[in-house]
């Protein structure tokens, strides 16, 4: 940690779930994680969420807010899911910014932005304020394999085929492919939203999954060969890809919980406990 003063200096991060249970709950259970590990993190939450929660009492983690544009009523506002999106992506990158910009003023620099991937506007501030970004899936590998190759034209909608063939899965019937594509048209706005997660996931610093290696290894080693950037596993081991620069950079003294480089083109999956 570079010294500030007397005191050590704690790189400060900022992460942004989508306001949603199955959110925010993971990315909430990451920022304690990383707290505990020396860093100041600061878990951001929409206007509505914070005021209609208890959050638990926490010396680790601060709190802050930004406006999904619908302060009083939340998504349930807003009529339909594009609406809601649309306002989130305008209003949301701007509080975002001015949240950032205040706590820079009260000497409370931002170091790094953990965003969750429904919310791909959340890099473009980050990239705009010189932050370190790195996406949070929430969801698992595979299922976020099938959206990337539906992003990339690989999958093509609607489904044609009999058997779904996808990278790293075994062959998939319609049924058992995410419901958003699965069942086509169902769900425009959303299904845009999951497959967009990966519109600008390639000027992500950090790639980052709440898995279980063990159970997606396959999947996530086709994940770590693709044109993204270092891929990091959340769960309950640790596993580094052995022999590749992020391994080496780990077991060197580089290896600072506030040093928030890597070494560039590496490929890191670390599975870390939850407490």
């Amino acid at each position: 940690m570079a010294e500030n003063g007397n005191k050590p200096y704690k790189a400060h991060v900022l992460v942004l779930p989508f306001p949603a249970q199955g959110h925010i709950n993971p990315m909430l259970q990451f920022c304690k994680r990383l707290a505990s590990k020396g860093l100041k993190t600061t878990f951001v939450n929409t206007l509505f969420i914070s005021s209609n929660t208890q959050p638990s009492a926490s010396s680790l983690i601060s709190t802050a807010t930004i406006s999904d544009g619908y302060d009083s009523c939340g998504f349930a506002g807003a009529g339909d899911p594009g609406s809601y999106l649309a306002q989130f992506r305008s209003v949301g990158s701007e509080t975002l910014s001015d949240l950032i910009k205040k706590l820079d003023g009260q000497g409370l620099r931002v170091d790094g932005l953990v965003y969750d991937p429904f919310l791909p506007w959340a890099l473009d501030v980050a990239r705009e304020f010189g932050l370190v970004g790195a996406a949070f899936f929430t969801q698992s590998c595979a299922v976020n394999n099938v959206y990337y190759h539906v992003r990339k034209g690989i999958l093509k909608l609607p489904f044609e085929e009999e058997a779904i063939l996808v990278p790293g899965l075994p062959p998939l019937k319609r049924s058992e492919t995410p419901s958003f594509v699965g069942d086509y048209g169902s769900y425009p706005a959303f299904c845009d939203m999951l497959v967009n997660q990966f519109s600008n996931i390639d000027k992500a610093d950090w790639v980052l999954f709440n898995t279980f290696y063990d159970l997606e290894e396959e999947v996530a080693l086709i994940g770590s060969g693709s044109a993204v950037p270092d891929l990091v596993g959340y769960s309950t081991t640790a596993w580094l890809h052995q022999g590749g620069p992020a391994h080496q950079w780990c077991l060197s003294d580089q290896a600072d919980p506030s040093d928030l480089s890597r070494p560039e083109g590496s490929c890191l999956l670390v599975e870390i406990e939850r407490t």
